[in-house]
């Protein structure tokens, strides 16, 4: 084989064969370089993404380029495909041919143009034959379907499940995807190449052994877009591409399927575009298919934890840090205590502290973690730190940490609003200006920036998105996200914090951002792609330039790939393995520049080995963690970021190892989700939504409202509406009619008719898409191999997305989707959407220790959807304290492996169980009264209490209906008043067995008049209790027992369907966390049998805490 890899020019070659004669090779149409781009699907973004790649070498026997890809993959290409994906803002032009193969299918349309046949549709998934008029789908999920090493998906084939079919899935292929036959030559062999003129595959890096049908990809979007926006309507144009694998994505020669307008198009066929609404596929798996776990780990994966008497408030996040500070506790100990360890000699200490040597643990009292922070948002690193010390005082521990937040920095002005009236510390405009000197705070006032230690920066991630599509960004395209990681870096130089903590999306180009952090330049990697791939960055590939300045070398031309400043001096190379630096020599004093290569090839740099090593003011080191979900650190969100942890390294040591520990402990504090999404959301008469109901009924949902009823039809396709074709799209291949509105019966001008559970005012005010992308989103789940009722099961729909895009339900149930900026979610088993204040409890921001003012649901939900998770903050956080700690003893004890450390450190938790709880004494004074007693007068009031409860959804929030007459159904007991039952705009109760109801509500506050009867105080005798704890069997199995020495205080008094219930906790005297739950309920009681009259009368019900607490 002859290959010419020589590069640049398309000169004539000559080059010898086996005999030594010399030939002459015809010109090259594409020199070696010459840039390429062409869209594959990325199951790592969980989209179709554009990849750019160039040309390395050209077979002259096989007549193929070879074209490497930027993640490192090869594809072997002919002159033909390769002039349709040439890059026009690479090194070659788009050539000539492209026009001559449209000319060539335009002609070839107008000579059948009389032949008007139908085309055979190719079929999906939920569209075969064998569905139609199908039953209940499988619900057990199937074994994975093996087809060995694959490099990539195949587009072509989908699983499908039947509840006839014999095989637990039958995988689907449509006619027109059956593979071309290979061109043969003369002596029989099939060349590398389809007869279309695509190249086959030179090689495979791909890990994935198993056929993956119809993935989920979770979401790694870093902020939301409605679909009026600009960047959807951008995406509508996007071709349809290829799926790609993991590692060695693009698709082979012998691939079945090819993209219409893909290199692999025949000749004489013009280049089609398939829209993003034409390309949704629906999702019919069943959850936990592809997982390979038992159905007992399912059902595991299904279950979620009471909050034991925590409410939406902050204390499940109190919780979670403080579980966090039990795992790590003995390490926190020993590493705050470190210091009062007899000191050495004052000279060594000295001497330590003048190299650059950490002595004492940060946030110690001689060390204390001094926290300075930018693009702030929530500041939710410094909202960790508060909680920590908080949960330590708890513990008997807060005396140990010391820290302090001595600056913010926040662009938007509402932000730095919040920030002022939340933190004590500096509060400086904009990143970008912060090394300016003198820098200035947002008042215009000159103040330098303050000494800190700990620098976090969860610079900016539009540019950086998956969601930006062919939008994206890099570093050096002066987006927002590359300022403002450039002007952190800036900072870092400047201030010279010994740590820092960077957080971004996981498609953030990452190497590169170590890379201008440390100074450091692997040669080996800048080749396989570390750019992000983006319009504005296509020319800046090929070699790094540099330029002599005196006797110093400086880098004068950056490539994409390359994270390096321009201007930077270089400091020398070395050696795979080595820490030795070696200088770099200059070809001449008359050359003024020269190249990588030129440099390479006179000081013997090993490209594929060698790292170069540019000068920085600082030595830092970095380690990142690519993928931590929030899901795994305790909150009910699947929200997937990268870390970096940046330090300096003792002694200078630019291979301190450091971050492998750091990242041990960070992984070690992550915990599973135990209380699910509905755990985070407000009881319905709670102020907040109180509040955002009667705005919904105020001028400001009146005006809203008025927009709406005028609104004509947002189905009628002469329209041009551009968001209409996702939801024909969507509905065509979920095999839903055009007009089934079956859950709100939407249409023109405001009309609708909603489910009886659903806020009515918050209805009124939705668009006519968002309540047909409800529908479609139902329907969905209803169709789903697991088919599900959105009414009574736990959904979470961004209806602000297109319909082709959003999922009906995410990766695992019960747990949200990312929450996003901007994003409108609409939780449809609550009839509601979710509001700003709980997408910032979602993200663990303890919302109600914040001094918030007048922002709108939208400033929160952009507060929320731009904040980092604070359990992982706090974990990256703790770990930044403990990780010098967790080494010594790791170098110190026998272990194999960190983990085993770590385990053994904090075998024996730091505060045990029996610390934390304080047993309480009683004190009875005053008259007492006995259960008896309290329950007769109870039941004296139950009439009352039915009356006066809620019987429509319209009172959930507070408010009292004005109608007297009711409309309830005599099985399931849903009612609702007349006001909310309208012709146009209500309820729909069609399905329910309706009978009219009268009910004169009470006169007076019959809420005072329960409390008057209900005692501050309960105490349960142990008799009682004893009798109670019979009933779980003779071990006590519930340890009700143990709460005859417990007082229960009067928590609260809620108005509920038909009911009152009085609330009761018995809290421990250590750390205040509910122990025990008694609940009264008068009015209508459960249990209630279809077509039976309701018992009414006085319920008690306790509930234990004990034993899941442990």
């Amino acid at each position: 084989m002859i290959v010419d890899n020589t590069g640049g020019s398309g000169k004539k070659c000559i080059i010898s064969d086996k005999q030594g004669k010399k030939k002459t090779k015809a010109k090259l149409k594409y020199a070696v370089g010459t840039t390429v781009s062409k869209v594959f699907y990325s199951e790592d973004d969980g989209e179709d993404r554009l990849f750019f790649g160039e040309v390395i070498s050209y077979d002259y026997d096989e007549k193929l380029y070879s074209v490497k890809y930027e993640d490192g993959d090869e594809e072997e290409i002919d002159e033909g495909g390769l002039s349709t994906i040439v890059d026009t803002g690479g090194s070659g032009k788009k050539q000539s041919t492209v026009s001559s193969v449209v000319k060539q299918a335009k002609r070839k349309e107008a000579s059948k143009k009389e032949e008007k046949a139908a085309t055979k549709k190719p079929r999906t998934s939920n569209q075969s034959e064998k569905q139609e008029g199908s039953g209940e789908c499988k619900k057990n999920a199937p074994e994975m379907l093996s087809t060995g090493r694959t490099p990539r998906r195949s587009a072509n084939k989908k699983v499908v499940y039947y509840a006839e079919s014999d095989s637990e899935f039958d995988v689907e292929e449509s006619e027109e995807d059956v593979p071309k036959k290979r061109k043969k030559h003369a002596n029989g062999k099939a060349k590398g190449k389809l007869a279309n003129g695509k190249g086959k595959k030179k090689k495979q890096t791909t890990n994935s052994d198993d056929f993956m049908p119809t993935s989920e990809p979770e979401e790694d979007e870093s902020f939301a877009a409605d679909s009026e926006s600009e960047m959807e309507a951008e995406s509508e144009e996007e071709d349809y591409a290829p799926r790609k694998g993991k590692k060695g994505g693009k698709k082979s020669a012998t691939s079945k399927k090819q993209p219409a307008g893909s290199v692999g198009a025949k000749k004489g066929e013009a280049k089609q575009k398939m829209k993003m609404s034409d390309m949704f596929k629906p999702t019919n798996n069943p959850i936990f298919w592809n997982k390979k776990m038992s159905s007992a780990e399912i059902q595991k994966n299904l279950n979620f934890l009471d909050p034991c008497g925590m409410e939406a408030t902050d204390d499940i996040i109190d919780r979670l840090v403080g579980e966090q500070l039990d795992k790590i506790g003995n390490l926190l100990k020993k590493a705050l205590t470190a210091e009062d360890v007899p000191m050495l000699n004052n000279a060594k200490m000295q001497k330590d502290m003048n190299s650059g040597k950490e002595v004492d643990t940060l946030g110690s009292h001689s060390n204390p973690l001094i926290l300075g922070t930018a693009c702030s948002g929530t500041d939710a690193p410094a909202l960790a730190l508060m909680l920590v010390q908080e949960q330590l005082e708890k513990r008997g521990m807060g005396n140990l940490f010391n820290h302090d937040h001595v600056f913010s920095c926040e662009k938007e002005p509402f932000k730095q609003s919040y920030l002022a009236r939340n933190f004590d510390s500096v509060l400086y405009p904009d990143i970008v200006k912060l090394c300016d000197d003198p820098p200035r705070d947002v008042y215009g006032q000159e103040k330098p920036i303050p000494q800190f230690n700990m620098f976090v920066a969860g610079t900016s991630c539009k540019n950086f998105s998956m969601l930006m599509a062919n939008k994206r960004l890099d570093i050096e395209d002066k987006g927002c996200s590359g300022e403002t990681f450039l002007a952190a870096c800036e900072l870092l130089f400047k201030e010279k914090p010994r740590y820092a903590i960077f957080e971004n999306v996981t498609g953030a180009p990452w190497a590169k951002m170590s890379e201008y952090i440390t100074g450091r330049i692997n040669l080996s990697e800048c080749a396989t792609g570390k750019k992000i791939s983006s319009v504005t960055s296509k020319g800046k590939d090929g070699d790094l330039e540099f330029i002599l300045e005196g006797d110093t070398i400086q880098v004068d031309r950056v490539p994409s790939n390359y994270g390096v400043r321009c201007g930077a001096i270089v400091e020398g190379y070395s050696k795979f393995g080595s820490t030795i630096i070696h200088e770099v020599s200059w070809p001449s004093k008359s050359k003024k520049r020269c190249t990588l290569a030129e440099l390479a090839k006179l000081n013997g740099i090993d490209r594929e080995k060698d790292i170069l090593i540019l000068e920085n003011e600082v030595l830092y080191c970095t380690h990142w963690l690519k993928k931590v979900d929030t899901k795994n650190y305790g909150l009910p969100q699947t929200r997937e970021r990268t870390y970096m942890f940046v330090w300096r390294p003792d002694d200078d040591n630019f291979d301190d190892d450091l971050g492998v520990y750091w990242e041990a402990i960070v992984k070690y504090l992550g915990s599973p989700v135990r209380h699910s999404l509905e755990s985070f959301i407000l009881e319905v008469d709670h102020d907040i939504i109180r509040t955002f109901r009667e705005a919904l009924n105020g001028p400001a949902g009146r005006y809203t409202m008025r927009g709406i009823n005028k609104a004509p039809d947002f189905w009628d396709k002469k329209s041009g509406n551009a968001n209409l074709p996702h939801n024909v799209n969507v509905r065509k291949n979920i095999g839903m009619e055009d007009l089934s509105r079956t859950q709100t019966n939407w249409g023109p001008f405001g009309k609708m008719h909603v489910p009886p559970h659903w806020w009515l005012g918050y209805m009124k005010c939705t668009s006519q898409r968002h309540l047909d992308m409800i529908e479609i989103l139902h329907a969905s789940a209803a169709r789903d191999a697991e088919s599900k009722d959105s009414n009574f099961s736990s959904f979470f729909w961004n209806i602000s997305q297109n319909a082709s895009r959003e999922k009906h339900r995410s990766a695992v149930p019960g747990i949200a989707s990312c929450i996003t900026p901007g994003g409108d979610v609409f939780l449809p088993h609550a009839g509601r959407p979710l509001l700003g204040c709980e997408k910032l409890l979602l993200q663990g921001i303890p919302y109600f220790r914040l001094l918030l003012g007048n922002e709108t649901e939208v400033q929160l939900g952009d507060l929320a959807g731009n904040a980092m998770s604070l359990t992982v903050v706090s974990a990256t956080l703790l770990a930044a304290m403990t990780c010098k700690q967790l080494r010594k003893n790791h170098e110190e004890s026998m272990n194999d492996h960190i983990i085993k450390t770590l385990k053994s450190i904090n075998e024996r938790p730091a505060v045990t169980s029996s610390e934390k709880l304080v047993e309480q004494t009683m004190v009875i004074e005053g008259d007492t009264e006995d259960t008896t007693t309290l329950f007769n007068n109870l039941a004296e009031v139950a009439d009352a209490a039915i009356k006066s409860s809620i019987w429509c959804t319209c009172e959930t929030s507070g408010r009292q209906s004005r109608s007297t007459n009711f409309l309830r159904c005599g099985i399931c007991s849903v009612a609702c008043c007349r006001d909310c039952v309208h012709v146009k705009q209500g309820y729909q109760l069609d399905s329910h067995d309706i009978q009219e109801k009268v009910n004169s509500r009470p006169k007076g506050d019959f809420e005072m008049k329960l409390r008057s009867l209900m005692p501050p105080n309960l105490i349960l005798s142990k008799n009682g209790l004893d009798e109670v704890a019979g009933q779980g069997g003779a071990s006590d199995t519930y340890r009700v027992a143990g709460l005859s020495g417990y007082i229960f205080g009067l928590h609260r008094i809620k108005r509920s369907r038909f009911k009152w219930i009085a609330v009761y906790y018995a809290r421990d005297g250590g750390i205040g966390e509910a122990v025990a739950e008694f609940k009264i309920a008068v009015g209508e009681l459960e249990g209630r049998n279809e077509g039976t009259d309701p018992v009414i009368g006085v319920q008690g019900e306790l509930t234990s805490f004990f034993s899941c607490k442990e």
